[in-house]
């Protein structure tokens, strides 16, 4: 196997190192974050960090790279409150990838890609159209991560939009039957197939 250390590590080339560690890390989520301004501007942006923190309330969260730049997401959650979360799937990986580009804030991704908004229910923030799972999210707090100085957003998922067939009896979201994507690194995509299911495991007595 192929072996680096730390001090090899920080020394490499920075798109190849950015590669690497974005990859080693495994399959992430693919996701579409939409938000509004309090303006009524629109921003959609590809997230790859979106995770699970808990069932009771329904919460979830994503990392937010440095404020430092401009980042309209970030923005927008913080004017009004809300945002939706959109997996992503098959048939629109490229208009997907394409707003992870940095647009002024007066821009919107859904105007120069074939992506489309959905408004659900007078939730505030956009959904993206088409898309198998839609949440609309309510803002809860955030936290600074000093080590790289980027944040944990969370939010509280206020409702959820299932596409039929993808919903078990049992609660479980089959993601496969969606054709809904992964990310290998930062823009390597991937369409998974389930493979197997096992029940809640217990101690052997």
């Amino acid at each position: 196997m192929i072996y680096l250390n730390n001090q090899e590590i920080n020394k490499l080339e920075h798109l190849y190192k950015i590669n690497l560690i974005n990859s080693c890390a495994g399959y992430k989520s693919a996701n579409l974050i939409a938000t509004k301004s309090a303006t009524g501007n629109t921003n959609v942006a590809i997230f790859s960090s979106v995770i699970h923190l808990g069932s009771e309330p329904p919460l979830l969260g994503f990392i937010l790279r440095p404020t430092s730049a401009p980042r309209n997401t970030y923005d927008n959650i913080m004017e009004t409150g809300f945002f939706t979360i959109n997996h992503i799937h098959n048939n629109i990986l490229k208009d997907a990838h394409h707003t992870s580009a940095k647009y002024k804030k007066d821009i919107s991704e859904f105007d120069v890609t074939n992506l489309e908004t959905d408004y659900k229910n007078s939730f505030y923030a956009p959904f993206v159209k088409d898309c198998p799972i839609q949440l609309a999210l309510k803002y809860i707090e955030a936290y600074d991560i000093k080590a790289n100085n980027t944040k944990l957003v969370i939010g509280e998922i206020q409702g959820l939009y299932i596409k039929d067939e993808l919903l078990h009896n049992d609660g479980f979201i089959n993601l496969s039957e969606g054709q809904i994507a992964t990310i290998n690194g930062l823009n390597g995509y991937a369409i998974p197939q389930l493979k197997e299911r096992f029940n809640y495991q217990r101690p052997i007595k």
